[in-house]
């Protein structure tokens, strides 16, 4: 069987949805995509790369800084500051947009990351990942400021993501289902390894962070307690926490076998509006589990149709096997 590199699919795909994958948007996909190699490499390096570790700084949401943070953050900022694709970008390490330079041709698209998500854990080597989002540039803006990026999740034309594990996977959507990529380390491309990812509607496995209990409200506590109960509880058969603590890790195990991913906001995080963030994490999530049949909601609306009103908002995030989602945010709006 002919392997299918991430440029031929990009090109078929180019072919067969020209209103959906435009010559730029295919570009500007692949120079993501090389981005992230690079960045695979150096996660892979770990200690031997001097990687490792704080810098001494914290993030616009008061986040101490790791080294990969940092450099994954400069990694894709320069390979897109230059491709002529894009108007400008914005990180979850960034306070503001950042534009691209003078010296460069300016795109129709903007660009939206978490560079590294679940970089917490990358000192003690588990997975970890790179978060984004492409969106159109509003018409006739040439200097895109902040209010530019606020559009709602459903305005999304890509959303994607790369887990660095055992292997280094690219998940992918356009708005026509989900496919799967993998590194390939001898040839240096990615390569396609699964078409059209679907969530199954129902599941026993859950992900939440169970140490914020005490915390939670009392839909989520209802919730989470008919799980608890297995079989001698109101759901009849017994259910599986796990918990990663890098979203990406957590979503690709739910895109890959089902399950429902969970961060409610809850009393330690209310002050903030939740703990994810809308942009760069929630949206292009939501985007790409829709697209595999599941469901995304913050808890009481589909994510996709929040109205952004910052650029590092925060919002509460429920997402992965449909019938689940339905039923933790029928519990919420039944508490309204």
């Amino acid at each position: 069987m002919t392997s299918i590199s991430l440029s031929r699919f990009l090109l078929e795909a180019q072919r067969s949805h020209p209103d959906a994958m435009t010559p730029d948007l295919r570009l500007l996909i692949e120079v993501v995509a090389r981005a992230c190699k690079t960045i695979s490499n150096a996660v892979n390096k770990g200690a031997l790369g001097n990687v490792l570790g704080n810098v001494g700084t914290v993030n616009v949401q008061g986040e101490a800084q790791k080294r990969l943070d940092v450099l994954s953050n400069e990694i894709l900022l320069e390979a897109n500051e230059w491709g002529g694709h894009l108007a400008a970008l914005a990180s979850e390490e960034m306070d503001d947009p950042h534009p691209i330079p003078n010296r460069y041709p300016k795109g129709e698209y903007l660009l939206v990351f978490d560079p590294l998500d679940g970089s917490s854990n990358i000192d003690v080597n588990v997975s970890v990942g790179t978060i984004f989002s492409v969106l159109r540039c509003p018409e006739g803006v040439r200097e895109p400021t902040a209010a530019d990026f606020l559009q709602p999740g459903s305005r999304q034309v890509v959303a994607g993501y790369t887990v660095y594990g055992p292997s280094t996977t690219l998940v992918l959507t356009f708005g026509q289902g989900v496919a799967s990529f993998t590194l390939d380390r001898e040839q240096g491309s990615f390569v396609l390894t699964q078409r059209a990812l679907r969530i199954p509607e129902d599941t026993s496995e859950y992900a939440i962070n169970a140490s914020n209990r005490r915390h939670w409200d009392p839909p989520v506590q209802r919730y989470i307690g008919e799980l608890d109960a297995g079989k001698t509880g109101p759901r009849g058969r017994d259910f599986n926490m796990r918990w990663v603590g890098s979203m990406v890790a957590d979503v690709h195990r739910i895109l890959t076998r089902g399950g429902i991913f969970m961060y409610p906001v809850d009393a330690k995080c209310r002050d903030k509006g939740g703990r994810l963030r809308l942009l760069y994490e929630a949206n292009p999530m939501g985007f790409i589990v829709e697209q595999a049949g599941g469901a995304a909601t913050d808890g009481r609306q589909r994510i996709l149709d929040v109205q952004p009103h910052a650029l590092h908002q925060r919002i509460g995030v429920f997402l992965g096997s449909r019938n689940e989602v339905e039923r933790v945010t029928a519990y919420h709006l039944g508490a309204a």
